[in-house]
């Protein structure tokens, strides 16, 4: 089987379900996102030597694969092979963050992104997340998405920020608190 396929060479590709799509369609904007969020989780991974930390991430990239799926699946698609997105995936985020927020003290100011390689790209992570999620928003403006879809994007966000200070927290690395321009100068 070739790797390519010259079916959009014409600027268009297909969803699942046959239908085809021009390539700048918000459809595939959402979920080229979530494909380049799940690359990035690539990169966390050759980071992250927390054994716990990392299975999550794995986890992770492969929900990202369903949800990239789901995306790419028109709602009215019927398949045995598509996974739809679950509350149950989004309670599972959920249960994951109130777990690692054990280890940490609450924020009492923004912090900066960074500290070791795994959470500054973990922070990176974060704002694909919200940027896939900004296209998916807008995709469901426009045609019928599944809700659940959106709720996960949210929650994911909130997951890496997370896990990006428990990184640095299990590194003994401390957070950097955002210092305001108008406290520095004292005013």
């Amino acid at each position: 089987m070739k790797i390519y396929t010259k079916t959009g060479d014409m600027g268009e590709t297909a969803l699942f379900g046959g239908r085809r799509v021009s390539k700048a369609h918000a459809r595939i904007e959402a979920y080229g996102l979530v494909d380049q969020l799940n690359a990035q989780l690539g990169i966390v991974a050759l980071h992250m030597d927390d054994q716990e930390l990392g299975a999550h991430i794995q986890r992770v990239q492969s929900q990202l694969f369903d949800l990239g799926a789901d995306l790419a699946t028109p709602i009215d698609v019927e398949s045995d092979y598509i996974v739809r997105i679950s509350v149950e995936q989004i309670e599972e985020l959920e249960q994951e963050i109130d777990q690692m927020e054990t280890e940490l003290t609450p924020l009492k100011t923004f912090i900066l992104p960074g500290g070791a390689p795994a959470a500054a790209y973990l922070h990176m992570a974060r704002t694909i997340c919200r940027q896939a999620e900004r296209a998916t928003v807008h995709l469901s403006s426009i045609e019928q998405i599944n809700e659940h879809a959106l709720v996960l994007l949210n929650r994911l966000s909130d997951w890496f920020f997370v896990m990006a200070r428990v990184c640095n927290h299990r590194k003994q690395l401390p957070d950097i608190p955002w210092i305001s321009p108008s406290s520095k100068s004292g005013g």
